[in-house]
């Protein structure tokens, strides 16, 4: 199974666990990678943490150290401003896909962690004046760099939102059914979509504008995010997830997601031959589900033939009066003589075709 990042359903499951963090102190940060930092920390009541942040993938915490011997100017900077602060809060930024500490020293500072695209960390002031970031970043709406006020680029926020935002989504919809415009427009994700549509009885397919009403969609949604408020996770075959799935089979079941988030190795390159395995695997799969079907509609005809052959006195019988009635009669001088027929469950002028209740 491989994942390289994470949705902001999954951030909002992961920062439940990492509120432990909450009233801990910044020890120490290290630039471990160009996109990856360690944030070495204390936590009350926990000891010592380790909070990895990879951009633009995901954040945890991690029992692996690696101290590199020379640190970053950005890595400095991040020293400079933050070492020995307090975490006052950890939270996500609506329904986006961004973590956000409020760190207070002498005074306070925010570090936003943004985790899509290319990913950024953003460290301001009170004031949300940009102090460094760890890369710049121009937008055509936001400008990321040293002066500038942070602004924090706003989706539809799923976690919050009414019926009746959500009946907006869809009444203006371009997907062409429900749950890709929730996974998507809504921006829940596909996992989660397929999820709150399963458990509240909702068509998938359903086109977005016929939608009566989303209440039962933001009364599944509230249900997902209680869930997650207790830490668990489960492995499954193609995903990890903090939230077990309805009609899926579970591998591994683990007492925090963090724990599953800490195996995924973003960067790491798959090898030709594990490519072609892979798509070997699937077109077995495939042509294994082919062929599953493909005896499902020889057992079916079997079966009609079967009951053909059973009865073929009789239909050889109508076949014969069907084919003496046309010599002289029109067809539809033919349906009336049929339908007179008890077995005669309907005609089919168009299709010229008899159905017969054998």
């Amino acid at each position: 199974m491989k994942k390289k990042s994470i949705s902001s359903f999954e951030l909002a499951a992961l920062l439940y666990e990492l509120q432990l963090l909450q009233g801990g102190k910044v020890q120490q940060i290290y630039q471990e990678d160009k996109k990856e930092l360690l944030f070495q920390l204390h936590a009350r009541g926990a000891g010592k943490q380790l909070l990895k942040i990879v951009t633009g993938k995901f954040l945890c915490l991690t029992d692996a150290k690696n101290t590199p011997a020379r640190p970053t100017g950005f890595c400095m900077q991040l020293r400079k401003y933050i070492n020995n602060s307090f975490i006052k809060k950890v939270e996500q930024v609506s329904s986006e896909r961004i973590a956000h500490l409020i760190l207070e020293k002498k005074q306070t500072f925010h570090l936003y962690i943004e985790l899509f695209s290319k990913g950024n960390i953003i460290l301001t002031d009170s004031e949300h004046t940009i102090i460094t970031s760890l890369s710049r970043q121009i937008w055509k709406d936001r400008v990321v760099k040293p002066g500038e006020k942070y602004v924090v680029p706003r989706g539809f926020d799923w976690k919050n939102a009414t019926a009746k935002e959500f009946d907006a989504i869809f009444a203006k919809s371009t997907k062409d059914n429900v749950v890709t415009s929730l996974a998507t427009e809504a921006g829940l994700g596909g996992v989660y979509a397929t999820e709150v549509c399963m458990r509240t009885g909702t068509n998938q397919e359903l086109s977005p504008s016929k939608m009566k009403t989303s209440k039962d969609i933001v009364k599944g949604i509230k249900v997902l995010l209680k869930e997650i408020e207790v830490p668990k996770a489960y492995v499954y075959e193609k995903d990890m997830t903090p939230i077990a799935l309805v009609g899926q089979e579970v591998v591994e079941v683990v007492d925090s997601y963090h724990t599953l988030i800490n195996r995924i190795k973003p960067f790491e390159k798959t090898s030709p031959y594990e490519k072609k395995i892979s798509t070997i695997k699937r077109m077995i799969e495939q042509q294994e589900q082919a062929i599953v079907r493909l005896q499902a509609k020889i057992d079916t005809n079997t079966q009609k033939g079967n009951d053909i052959y059973e009865h073929y006195p009789k239909i050889q019988k109508l076949l014969d009066a069907v084919s003496s009635m046309r010599k002289e009669k029109e067809w539809k001088d033919v349906e009336v003589e049929l339908k007179k027929l008890k077995k005669i469950k309907r005609v089919d002028l168009k299709k010229k075709s008899v159905v017969i209740d054998i």
